[in-house]
Parts: C-alpha cells; sequence; structure tokens
C-alpha cells in the first residue's frame, strides 16, 4: 500500500496525465497550465476546499473560480475524480461539440463550474463579486448563535490574469473592502502564449499586491503541495485582508523537452512528449485514460467528505429558519429570485416632463425596498445616474458589506464584480450604474454576463448627443446599437418616465441581463395607459390614425418625444400616421409573428425612424423603403437643443422625411 505522501503524488500525476491525455485527444487545448498547477489544485481540492460533488449548487460551498480558463482540463479532471458528474467519456470529448466539457470553461454547461472564464482577468474579478456577496448576505442573515453563510471564495489566475486591468481594479477594490475570505492562487511560472513573461511583465506583484492592501504569502516551490496547503490553511486566518498566494511552478512540469517553455502553453504535447512525460512521471498506466484505482479511491473521498459538510451545515441551518423565520424567508426568496407580492405596486407614475435618469432612481428605490438583497452601486457617478439606496450604507475602506457599492472609476472590475454577485446567488438583481459612454469599459465583463444569462442589471444614463456640452468624448453615438448586437442581453432605451417605470417593472421578471439606458434631459411625460404590456413586449403604437395608416414612424428613448410631435403636424395636415415606441428591440423581436404585424403593419412600406444614435440597425424595422434619421458621426460641445438642431435630429426632419416618401 502507498503511503500517504505516495499517494498525494500519484493523484496530482493522475490530474496531470488525464489533462495532458485529453488535450492530446483533441489535438487542442493548453496541457501547460495543469501539468505546473496540479500541486496546488490537489492541495486546495483535497485539504481545504469545502464542496459536494452530488450537489454542485450546496450554497454554503466554497466557491472555486479558474481564471486562467485556458488551463480547463485542470478543472475537469478535478471535477471528473473527485465525482461529480463529468464522465470518463465527457473527458475524452474534451473540446467537442455537445460535450460538457468545452475549451474553456463555461457556467451551467459543466456542474461544478462557477464562471465562465477564458477571457483572462474576468475570473479574478468575479471571485471578488463573490466574495463581496458572502460578506454581504452573512452580515445581512448570520447571528451569533448561527453563521450560516461562511465560506472562502478561490481564485486560480496566471501571470496573464494578472495583467489584465479588469484583474488589477478588482483587486483594488478587494484590498478596500478587505475581503478576508477571498483567496487567490497565483499559478507564478513565468511563461506566457509567446515566451517568458518578463518580456512584458517585470513588476514586483507581491508588492502590488500588499500595496493594495492584501496579505501575500509566497510557496517558493510549487510542486510542494505540502507547503502550498500551509499556506491557504495561514491565509485562513487572516481576518482583515484578501490574501494572495503567489505559487512558483513550472509549466509543463514533466515534460522532457516543453516544461518551462511556452511550448508547453497552447499547444498539444504530442503524442511522442505525452508518452515520454508519462515515463518522466512514472506513470505505470499503459491505457489512455486510465486511472489507478487507488488514487481514484482517494479522490472520491470528497463525495462522503461533501455530503457530511452539507449535512452539518444544513442541521445549523435548520436550527437558524426556527429561530428566524422571517429572515429566513427573505433568504429562500433571495436564493429563489423571487418577486415577492406586491413588489410592484407603488412603483411611481408621471405626468409631467422629467429626465429619465431621475423615473429610473425612484423606480430602483421603490423596488428595492421589497428586495434587502438587493443591492448595486456606480463608477463614482452616483449623483448623476441616481441609483443610490436611499438610507441605506455604502461600501468603504473595510466595510464590504453595504448596499449602495461604491466602485470608484472602475467601469470594467465594475461589470465583472456585478457578474459575481449574480453569480454567488443571493443577491436580487445585482446592478451597475455609470454613463453610457463608458459601456465601452465594461463591455467586455457585459459580453461575458450574456452569455451566462446572469440576472443582472447595467443601468446606463446620459444617453446621447442629448449630454449636451461634455462633448463628444461623453456623448453616446454608436453605444446603444452596440450593446443591441450582444446576444442574450436586454436593452431597454424608454421614452419617458413611464416607459422608464415598465422596463424596471419588466426587467425584474427577466432571467437574463438587461442594460437600461436613460437620459439626462428632461422628456415629455406621453406614454398612455397599457404602456406596461407594451413595454413588457418590447414595442407598441404609441398613438395611431383611423384606419390603416400612409405611414409608421417609429423611435426609442427621448427621440420618441420629437416623433411625437411630428406624428401630430402629419396628423393635422391630413396624413394617417402611426406612432411606434420600441423601448426594447429583443422583446419585440420575441413577440409572435400576429402582434409584431399589429405594430408594424407589413403592408405600410413608408416608414421613418428616428434615434440619436448610428442608424446602422434600424433598416431591419424600416425596410428598404423607409428613412432612418440619427447621428453617423460623433457629437459636439454645446447645449443639447443646439446640438439636436444642428444634427437633424428634429421634429421638422421626421416630417420632411414623411412627406418625402409619401410624394
Amino acid at each position: 500500500m502507498a503511503t500517504s505522501s505516495e499517494l498525494s503524488t500519484l493523484a496530482i500525476n493522475a490530474i496531470r496525465v488525464l489533462s495532458i491525455e485529453a488535450v492530446q485527444r483533441a489535438n487542442s487545448g493548453h496541457p501547460g497550465l495543469p501539468m505546473g498547477a496540479a500541486p496546488m489544485a490537489y492541495a486546495l481540492w483535497m485539504q481545504h476546499l469545502r464542496y459536494n460533488p452530488r450537489n454542485p449548487h450546496w450554497f454554503n460551498r466554497d466557491r472555486f473560480i479558474l481564471s486562467a480558463g485556458h488551463g480547463s482540463m485542470l478543472l475537469y479532471s478535478l471535477l471528473h475524480l473527485t465525482g461529480f458528474d463529468v464522465s470518463m467519456e465527457d473527458i475524452k470529448n474534451f473540446r467537442q461539440w455537445g460535450s460538457p466539457t468545452p475549451g474553456h470553461p463555461e457556467y451551467g454547461e459543466t456542474p461544478g463550474v462557477e464562471t465562465t472564464t477564458g477571457p483572462l482577468g474576468q475570473g479574478v474579478a468575479n471571485g471578488v463579486g463573490m466574495a463581496l456577496a458572502e460578506a454581504f448576505l452573512a452580515k445581512t442573515f448570520n447571528t451569533p448563535e448561527h453563521a450560516i453563510i461562511d465560506h472562502y471564495t478561490y481564485v486560480l489566475a496566471g501571470d496573464g490574469d494578472l495583467m489584465e486591468g479588469v484583474a488589477i481594479e478588482a483587486c483594488a477594490l478587494a484590498g478596500h473592502w478587505g475581503l478576508n475570505k477571498l483567496i487567490v492562487l497565483y499559478d507564478s511560472n513565468d511563461i506566457t502564449l509567446d515566451g517568458e513573461a518578463n518580456m512584458t511583465f517585470t513588476e514586483d506583484i507581491p508588492q502590488r499586491f500588499a500595496s493594495q492592501g492584501w496579505n501575500v504569502v509566497r510557496v517558493a516551490e510549487g510542486n510542494e503541495y505540502a507547503h502550498v496547503s500551509e499556506a491557504i490553511a495561514q491565509a485562513k486566518t487572516e481576518t482583515q485582508r484578501p490574501t494572495l498566494i503567489e505559487i512558483k511552478t513550472t509549466i509543463g512540469y514533466g515534460s522532457p523537452n516543453k516544461a518551462n517553455s511556452s511550448k508547453a502553453h497552447g499547444s498539444p504535447l504530442g503524442e511522442d512528449e505525452v508518452r515520454l512525460t508519462k515515463q518522466a512521471l512514472g506513470w505505470t498506466e499503459s491505457e489512455p485514460f486510465a486511472i489507478p484505482a487507488e488514487a481514484l479511491a482517494h479522490f472520491r473521498e470528497a463525495i462522503e467528505h461533501g455530503a457530511q459538510a452539507e449535512s452539518t451545515w444544513q442541521e445549523l441551518f435548520s436550527a437558524w429558519q426556527v429561530a428566524n423565520p422571517a429572515q429566513a424567508q427573505a433568504l429562500d426568496n433571495a436564493l429563489q429570485q423571487v418577486l415577492v407580492e406586491g413588489w410592484d405596486q407603488h412603483l411611481p407614475h408621471y405626468t409631467a416632463s422629467n429626465a429619465t435618469r431621475n423615473a429610473g432612481g425612484d423606480a430602483l428605490n421603490a423596488i428595492a425596498t421589497h428586495f434587502p438583497t438587493m443591492i448595486g452601486g456606480d463608477a463614482d457617478l452616483a449623483g448623476s445616474t441616481k441609483t443610490l439606496i436611499k438610507g441605506a450604507n455604502h461600501t468603504a475602506h473595510h466595510q464590504p458589506a453595504a448596499r449602495n457599492i461604491r466602485f470608484g472609476v472602475r467601469e470594467h472590475a465594475m461589470g465583472a464584480i456585478v457578474n459575481g454577485l449574480a453569480l454567488h446567488g443571493g443577491i436580487i438583481k445585482p446592478y451597475s450604474a455609470t454613463f453610457l459612454t463608458f459601456s465601452d469599459y465594461m463591455r467586455p465583463a457585459m459580453r461575458l454576463g450574456a452569455l451566462m444569462h446572469l440576472p443582472a442589471v447595467y443601468v446606463f444614463t446620459h444617453d446621447s448627443i442629448g449630454l449636451g456640452e461634455d462633448g463628444p468624448t461623453h456623448q453616446s453615438v454608436e453605444h446603444v446599437m452596440a450593446l443591441r448586437l450582444i446576444p442574450n442581453l436586454y436593452v431597454f432605451r424608454p421614452a419617458d418616465s413611464n416607459e422608464t417605470v415598465a422596463a424596471w417593472r419588466t426587467l425584474m421578471t427577466l432571467t437574463k441581463p438587461s442594460a437600461i439606458i436613460l437620459t439626462r434631459q428632461n422628456v415629455a411625460s406621453l406614454s398612455a395607459d397599457g404602456v406596461a404590456d407594451g413595454v413588457a413586449r418590447g414595442g407598441y403604437v404609441l398613438a395611431d390614425s383611423d384606419g390603416t395608416p400612409d405611414v409608421i414612424l417609429m423611435a426609442s428613448g427621448s427621440e420618441v418625444e420629437i416623433a411625437h410631435e411630428a406624428y401630430h403636424t402629419l396628423t393635422a395636415e391630413g396624413i394617417k400616421a402611426r406612432l411606434v415606441s420600441l423601448p426594447c428591440w429583443e422583446l419585440f423581436d420575441e413577440q409572435p409573428a400576429e402582434y409584431r404585424e399589429s405594430v408594424l403593419l407589413s403592408s405600410v412600406r413608408k416608414r421613418v425612424s428616428i434615434e440619436a444614435g448610428v442608424t446602422t440597425g434600424w433598416q431591419k424595422y424600416v425596410g428598404m423603403d423607409g428613412v432612418c434619421i440619427g447621428v453617423d458621426r460623433f457629437g459636439a460641445s454645446a447645449p443639447y437643443e443646439k446640438v439636436y438642431e444642428e444634427y437633424g435630429i428634429t421634429a421638422r426632419a421626421v416630417i420632411q422625411a414623411a412627406r418625402h416618401l409619401l410624394g
């Protein structure tokens, strides 16, 4: 029988061999990271990480994020070996069509995968969001007798992760907030895809993290898994700071000809090198994908340990439920994303002109009163975005557990942290807020949020050339359309305050992320009865003619008011016009064909659209015979009324276009 040390070495090599064989079979992938990081992964998963392979969604589990997602076979090997529902057949089908083992980890595709990673740095920032959620929920629901929410977030990151700005932004916040239950294992192997990391990366990472308020621990030899385990144990004793454990590793460890070089990073080792590597590791199994029974049995101990850990927690949780029934119901609602009865009964209604950002803030606050775990924040723009929850606390130095999250000027990290909040569970519709033009900074995070179908809300104000004097750097032109191009993202651009409220009511019911885009300037109150249903359908007839219209006018956002003025002028001239508001294209396109036809009659080919942004995209609604009025160039600095006039975003332009179409 193998000694404990021999068994651990065998298990570590099982991770390595399984990973390189899967990469080789796929003839695609990244073998180097799993080979070098296997010891740290073993130390974490077998000696510290709390999880239940038979219930990957156990709420009080520790979270593990492979931020260096290109090394996905490390994670898939761990999931298979420890008994998650990832079969050997799934391992053999790595990177193949329909397999639950895609090239990079994908949330929702593989049991045990906590977030989608691959774009480097995102997983680190997601981890900050998960740790922030844990801190907030623990403060909200724990009692002195029952610490029902008490778990760690672990991130495995590489050199590339820590080069990315999103990771730097997020880690600065983690240190500022004092997220002591966040532990990052830094796979420091000094190699990137193109060669040695020192071509571009010579900064002192431990010093950087220390300056950001982190506890820093160093393991000089990553193959000493016991030293890694000791470092993790030390990190768990830290009560004030997150911890970075720098672990020096050898990429491609065990490969005689490719270890410690970029050759092991992003390409299969090759059949001959796989054979030589197995020999170097002392691997005696002759058949590919064969795991020694002793090693597999050792890994599968995680099943019993996980079941016991969850059972012990469940006893604690049950006692807490009995002692705190109201809190228990609130937590259950939050975990299940339940919209409690009456949540929308006190939403405001408007008759006067108003900036939609103001209405958005009112709606957010009316909703947030019903959901104690609805939290979010802004990128140093709360006074402008109007997204503060009134009467709630704010995050601050070593104060992470607050409803108003102050992200500072860090849009990219903000988006990724909000995604982490959503991924963690228990947070109702986490949201972020900034100016629309800065959506460019957080687009990668929003794209991943959409890919994962996360119930997050991205609030954007100052939505167009209507921003005025701040000029073209801040005036959004292409941004609305760019967001509409992201699959699975609902983009709301409401026409007035009542559409804004209806948009918030609608997005609360959606299971995918939403972006809500709001004005700085006041707009008239236009919407009539039925606005809630109209917005929920993405588009509706706001004003109509008797009989079949001669021309259809359509718009979104603040330009609906302009189209509304044109509608009345045309109607007074005896022209039969229909005015359509299209606040959410994605919802409108999901409606039955009969409804879409009832709004945009196919028999009426004379159509005019107007939106203070690029015209590309409107053609699908106006058709080949229609006219699109928009802004296909950058903006200008001046009062917004002047900018609208000079750029032709006017009722006069709509009227002239309609008259031209009608001959």
